[in-house]
């Protein structure tokens, strides 16, 4: 009898998509959900990038080069340039979308059965380009009672050993919204000269950060920009998820070669999403100030009314537009799953992120969620009374916490 493969077989669903038939069914039968559970931005994608898509007048849709259009990546490293990173056009590589990137990073970095060390919660995402590329996650857990602060170094070391090879950071942190301090990412690097390893840092959030603590991009570290693998994307920086256009940019000429050669594989990136990703810095810098405006406005608001409900904790995120929210329930799962089939409030309910699908040690993150504080204020307040009148109805049915 024929079976599918052992990878796929372990392959998790999406704890951000896992849910989505139940929502999809509420919605059929005329429900409103309110989607807490992706980020996906609401905001309006930038003039300039919809208008160079609208005036698109080739004779033919061709393949673009393997490594991206020369023009964007010339420009890509002008806008680094203005966070204090300085690149060539020649380190920069667009992908199909942030994922492709970190896929091509472990692909091109790790052979089957070596390690990355990992904080949790950390983007699902990651465990699943690691399983298809036979690595394995380890990981350092963070906790939500200490706002999801790095451990000491030497919880490092307690998981670094010969398979060792890389440690993957999200940065602002993709669920957290928490920002690495320059100490922790001092901490990082040290352990990177120390045992030759790999950064793998995630940095698609470096404009939405909300303290006046400063972005200390993995570029930053002195001393080991060839072990940088910098991981970005246009999806959030100018809510452009559709396009599929990211970025994996590293000065490490080795590692550059071996992603051209998955690069040429996948033969190119999206023509279209390239055009529109590089009209798109052409916005001005008021399109950015309004979203960041808008953003600090929402985390600001959600997170003081999520804190109001009786047993529900949501520390104050730093960056990004995500929450990990601690709730008075037995199961975070089973209540996310109830919410959307059993629970009406007002013919309308509210979809979340369980958040035990971004921890990888079993049993962690059983009662918290994350949410995308990515609806606009009206939505968030509808949003925050459905999911109180539904923490209450669901402890009545299973007994008060």
């Amino acid at each position: 009898m024929t079976t599918i493969s052992d990878r796929a077989k372990i392959m998790p669903f999406s704890p951000i998509r896992k849910l989505a038939p139940l929502a999809t069914l509420a919605e059929s039968q005329g429900v409103k959900v309110y989607h807490l559970n992706i980020g996906q931005p609401d905001l309006p994608t930038p003039k300039e990038g919809l208008d160079a898509l609208k005036q698109v007048n080739r004779s033919t849709l061709e393949y673009s080069p393997s490594e991206g259009f020369l023009s964007y990546r010339t420009r890509l490293a002008q806008y680094y340039a203005t966070y204090n990173i300085s690149l060539s056009p020649e380190d920069i590589v667009i992908t199909s979308g942030g994922s492709e990137a970190v896929l091509f990073a472990i692909l091109a970095c790790l052979n089957p059965g070596d390690e990355i060390i990992m904080p949790e919660p950390g983007y699902a995402n990651y465990k699943s380009f690691a399983i298809l590329a036979g690595a394995v996650i380890r990981t350092i857990t963070t906790t939500i009672e200490e706002g999801f602060a790095l451990p000491k170094v030497e919880e490092f070391e307690k998981l670094i050993n010969e398979r060792t090879r890389a440690i993957m950071i999200c940065n602002p942190n993709n669920p957290t919204g928490y920002l690495y301090t320059r100490r922790e990412m001092n901490q990082l690097r040290d352990l990177v000269q120390k045992y030759d390893l790999f950064l793998f840092s995630d940095e698609v959030y470096r404009e939405f950060i909300y303290t006046g603590s400063p972005y200390i991009s993995a570029f930053h570290l002195e001393g080991i920009e060839d072990k940088v693998v910098l991981i970005d994307s246009v999806s959030k920086r100018y809510s452009e998820c559709g396009i599929r256009i990211g970025a994996l940019v590293t000065k490490n000429k080795a590692v550059r070669e071996a992603v051209m050669k998955f690069c040429q594989a996948r033969l190119s990136p999206p023509l279209l999403g390239q055009i529109v990703a590089e009209a798109s810095l052409d916005a001005p810098p008021e399109y950015q100030r309004a979203c960041y405006e808008e953003y600090v406005e929402r985390r600001n608001y959600l997170i003081d009314q999520l804190n109001r409900i009786p047993g529900v904790y949501a520390p104050i995120p730093m960056g990004a537009f995500y929450t990990m929210v601690k709730l008075p329930v037995d199961d975070a799962e089973k209540f996310c799953a109830w919410c959307l089939s059993d629970f009406r409030y007002e013919n309308s309910t509210v979809m979340m992120a369980p958040a035990s699908g971004f921890y990888i040690t079993p049993g962690e993150g059983r009662d918290q969620v994350r949410m995308a504080y990515v609806l606009k204020k009206e939505d968030l307040e509808k949003a925050v009374l459905v999911l109180r009148k539904a923490l209450e109805a669901y402890n009545q049915l299973n007994g008060s916490r």
